[in-house]
């Protein structure tokens, strides 16, 4: 029987400029993309979430655990790309800072953990759950910086922010069967996984 793991992307998140960036929460359209995810059955024969331990991720990955039933798991090493050295950075700065960050996977722009050393990180924690993965679907939950340099390694293509989730807050997904780990297709919108079947 096919297993197939998936790698969700946290929806939309309220900014808050005082607060440390992986304590931020899901708003209100992220919680309900959630609550309208979870509810409608798409992810049937999962057995298994494993989440980053950001609070917007978590905040993802609990609603959909319960609803199919199992715990989250939480592996602290699938945080989003460390951006601590600067924090919160105003929209239009943050996404000329991040073009960097891709254009440039071996150097640390304005201290961030560069690119390759987060690909490497996520490519260890995404093969560590698939070999500790048994029977079902497996459903990891966790953030688009991180989300899209797996996706590179694992369709085979250098870093490029050209593979990224593009705009729109998150709460997108991309699958693979377990045993041939090649994603399907890029990203889409969560949404896909229940208004497309």
């Amino acid at each position: 029987m096919r297993r197939t793991v998936r790698y969700l992307t946290h929806p939309q998140v309220r900014i808050d400029p005082d607060l440390d960036i992986p304590l931020w929460s899901l708003n209100d359209v992220g919680q309900q993309r959630v609550t309208a995810l979870a509810a409608s059955g798409a992810l049937a024969g999962t057995t298994s979430v494993t989440s980053s331990g950001e609070t917007k991720a978590l905040e993802t990955a609990e609603p959909l655990a319960a609803a199919l039933g199992c715990k989250v798991q939480v592996r602290a090493l699938m945080h989003e790309n460390d951006r601590s050295a600067t924090g919160f950075l105003p929209p239009e700065e943050f996404e000329q800072v991040a073009d960097a960050f891709f254009a440039e996977p071996e150097r640390s722009v304005r201290g961030w953990e560069t690119a390759a050393e987060a690909q490497a990180r996520i490519v260890r924690e995404f093969e560590t759950c698939i070999a500790d993965h048994g029977r079902g679907d497996l459903l990891l939950v966790g953030h688009g910086g991180v989300g899209t340099l797996l996706y590179c390694h694992l369709s085979g293509q250098p870093i490029s922010r050209e593979h990224d989730q593009g705009p729109g807050g998150g709460g997108c997904y991309f699958e693979c069967d377990m045993d041939r780990l090649t994603p399907r297709t890029g990203w889409q919108p969560m949404e896909f996984l229940y208004s497309e079947g």
